[in-house]
């Protein structure tokens, strides 16, 4: 088992609703350690920019919107397979979908208001963290 980091985000439907506490201990609880973190308001031109692998399919302008909206928090979580398990925790993008205890299933609102975002690989991780992170902020 591979020690790794990734790239987790608690998106505005969730920092709205309070939950940013109870969305970190599920991660916590799952073995995943937080190394870095801050809780940001992005704006429209960085919601565009991250979320730029999208640009072409029709949701991209709906969910740049929505990510601007308030706050989020980015974080950078670490542990074995931290990709794999992040994903695991968040649970199936449609909370219809996600399995009994998952992050979604128990606190998204929908398909576009899904609470969370994280890393879908290694790459991934690596570009979305150096997005919003400077590697001083990563605290091991």
């Amino acid at each position: 088992m591979a020690i790794e980091r990734t790239f987790s985000m608690i998106k505005p439907d969730a920092t709205g609703r309070n939950l940013t506490g109870k969305i970190i201990a599920k991660l916590e609880d799952a073995g995943l350690r937080v190394v870095a973190s801050k809780r940001i308001h992005m704006s429209l031109a960085q919601a565009q920019a991250f979320y730029a692998v999208h640009k072409a399919r029709p949701f991209y302008g709906e969910l740049c919107e929505q990510m601007s909206a308030g706050p989020v928090v980015v974080q950078v979580l670490e542990g074995e397979n931290a990709i794999l398990k992040n994903r695991e925790v968040m649970g199936a993008t449609n909370p219809a979908n996600a399995a009994e205890g998952t992050i979604r299933k128990e606190f998204a609102l929908s398909i576009g208001e899904n609470s969370v975002h994280g890393s879908d690989a290694p790459e991934t991780a690596a570009e979305e963290i150096a997005f919003w992170f400077a590697g001083i902020e990563l605290v091991g």
